[in-house]
C-alpha cells in the first residue's frame, strides 16, 4: 500500500547510486545474492536476542536489496534477475520470523502463523503475476520498472519492514505485533484474489 508513496522519495537516490554501480561493473544479480547472505544473518541474531544488530541487519538488506533493482534499471531488466530477486525476498522475509523462533519457545506458534501468512501473500502475489502475464495486463509502473507484474495489496514490503523493524524494537511484543500483521497478510492474499476474479 505504501510501496507507491516510499518509490516516489527513494528512487531518485537509488537510480543514481544504481547508474554509479554499473558503470564500475557491478552486478544486479551479485547484489541480491549478497543481500540474501547478509538478511540470512538475522536467524542467529534474533535467536540471540540482538535485536539491535538484527535491526541493523534487516536495513543494510533492504538497502542492497533496493540498489540491485536500481542497478538492473541502469542496465536492462532481465526475466531472470526479477525471480532472483524475488526468491531471495522471500527467503529473507522468511529468516526473520524463524530467528524470533528460535529467540523464545512462546514465539513459536505466532512465528508459524506469520510465515503461513507470508505463504498466502507470496502466493497471492506471484500468482497474479502468472494471471496479468497470461491475461497481457501492463503494470501500472507505480513501483517502479519491474520485471514482472507488481500486484497491489494492504500489505507489501513497506509494510513488512516497517513491522521488522516493530519486531526488533519491542521484541516482548512479538506475539502479538506477528499476529496482528498475520492478519494483514491474509487479508491481502483474500483481496488480491478478488481482485484477479474481478
Amino acid at each position: 500500500m505504501l510501496d507507491p508513496v516510499l518509490r516516489r522519495w527513494i528512487d531518485p537516490s537509488l537510480n543514481q547510486a544504481g547508474a554509479w554501480l554499473a558503470r564500475r561493473g557491478m552486478s544486479a544479480n551479485a547484489f541480491s545474492l549478497a543481500g540474501l547472505a547478509v538478511g540470512l544473518a538475522t536467524v542467529p541474531l534474533l535467536a540471540w536476542g540482538r535485536y539491535e544488530l538484527a535491526l541493523l541487519v534487516i536495513l543494510l538488506n533492504r538497502l542492497i536489496d533496493g540498489l540491485d533493482g536500481a542497478i538492473a534499471r541502469s542496465k536492462a531488466t532481465t526475466p531472470f534477475g526479477g525471480y532472483l530477486d524475488i526468491m531471495c525476498d522471500m527467503g529473507f522475509y522468511a529468516a526473520v520470523p524463524l530467528g524470533f523462533a528460535l529467540a523464545r519457545s512462546d514465539n513459536a506458534l505466532w512465528a508459524a502463523l506469520l510465515l503461513a501468512s507470508f505463504v498466502c501473500t507470496a502466493s497471492s502475489f506471484l500468482g497474479r503475476a502468472v494471471l496479468a502475464g497470461q491475461r497481457g495486463e501492463p503494470d501500472d509502473g507505480a513501483r517502479g520498472r519491474k520485471s514482472f507484474f507488481h500486484a497491489a495489496g494492504i500489505v507489501e514490503g513497506t509494510e513488512t519492514i516497517v513491522a521488522f523493524v516493530l519486531f526488533c524494537l519491542f521484541p516482548e511484543a512479538f506475539p502479538w505485533l506477528a499476529g496482528s500483521f498475520a492478519i494483514l497478510c491474509i487479508w491481502t492474499a483474500v483481496a488480491r484474489v478478488f481482485e484477479a476474479k474481478r
